[in-house]
């Protein structure tokens, strides 16, 4: 993902109020520039969501004797590795500069750390998924198993880590929650996307994996909310709202269906799978929607940095500065 050099700038230096007490900047322009990112990132986080879990779930229905769910996790395992590089060098614009994230490993750097993650998680899935195809080199076909079910839960929530190293407002000040809120939405997609496409005897497991992860999402996509308190108002208006409402929909109707109806019929599981997998993309498109609201209305990053002041002890205070594309330095 492409990185800008911040201009610093003060908080303090372009913001006022004026006799309402809504707070506004000078000339009319937001305190810190939106995200340069495009539709390739929120599609990225949940393709790589979806891989991360699905590798999870595999590795557990081989343990459990279950080679037919296990072989359909891990070739969307190996889907949604194939498509995260292909959307990461389309946001970056050529291939080479994927390589060049490669060259060095910056522990310090979310971005740094989850290129490697990918690349790494990537390689072992594509070795999983020949050993089983082809039917040879059974060892190392399960070590590769082992590993990318290892990375899987760090591919599915570092880009949630990514975001909230951002002084993105209702990013940053979710940096709790919104890591909980990619496993269990990742968990789900995973769980959908298996039981649409394993028949439903052998299922099971991918149901409950499914509807938990369901439940957990919009569990702690609410706690999320109620701790942002009025940051949290970007999920309910513009884009991000319409893509919250769709999320929330469906990612409720589809644990329904693959709860109640999925365990008799086929039908109801491929639909009750469809509805979640759409309801998890819907997620990644609110949260990505709300990040870009938050920092176009200088109300949100005002709050928000004032909040972090008089949270700390007066002798720490100190008057902070913002890149102009978002990062706080």
């Amino acid at each position: 993902m492409s990185e800008a050099r911040p201009q610093k700038r003060s908080v303090s230096e372009e913001v006022r109020r004026n006799g309402q007490g809504e707070t506004r900047s000078y000339y009319a322009q937001p305190i810190i520039n939106e995200p340069t990112w495009e539709w390739q990132i929120p599609c990225y986080f949940f393709t790589g969501g979806l891989a991360g879990a699905s590798s999870g779930l595999g590795l557990l229905a081989d343990l459990g004797g279950n080679e037919r769910l296990a072989r359909t996790a891990r070739l969307a395992a190996l889907a949604g590795a194939t498509a995260s590089p292909v959307l990461l060098i389309l946001d970056l614009g050529m291939p080479k500069r994927f390589y060049n994230m490669l060259r060095v490993f910056k522990p310090t750097s979310p971005m740094s750390v989850g290129t490697w993650i990918l690349s790494a998680f990537g390689t072992s899935s594509g070795i999983v998924a020949a050993t089983d195809v082809l039917g040879v080199f059974p060892r190392l076909g399960k070590a590769a198993e082992t590993v990318a079910a290892l990375l899987g839960p760090a591919l599915a929530t570092y880009t949630a880590v990514l975001v909230a190293d951002t002084s993105v407002p209702v990013w940053h000040e979710a940096r709790r929650e919104l890591p909980l809120v990619f496993a269990a939405s990742s968990a789900a997609s995973a769980g959908a996307a298996a039981t649409i496409f394993t028949p439903p005897e052998d299922a099971g497991p991918s149901r409950r994996l499914a509807v938990g992860g369901a439940v957990a999402e919009l569990g702690l996509t609410e706690v999320m909310k109620r701790r942002l308190g009025e940051l949290a108002e970007p999920y309910e208006k513009e884009e991000a709202g319409r893509y919250e409402k769709l999320s929330t929909a469906l990612t409720s109707s589809g644990a329904a269906f693959t709860a109640i109806l999925g365990r008799k019929w086929r039908w109801a599981a491929i639909l009750g799978g469809a509805l979640t997998l759409g309801g998890a993309a819907a997620k990644r498109w609110a949260i990505f929607k709300a990040g870009f609201q938050s920092a176009r209305d200088p109300k949100y990053v005002v709050k928000s940095q004032r909040e972090r002041l008089e949270s700390r002890p007066p002798d720490q205070r100190r008057t902070e500065t913002f890149g102009r594309d978002g990062c706080a330095t």
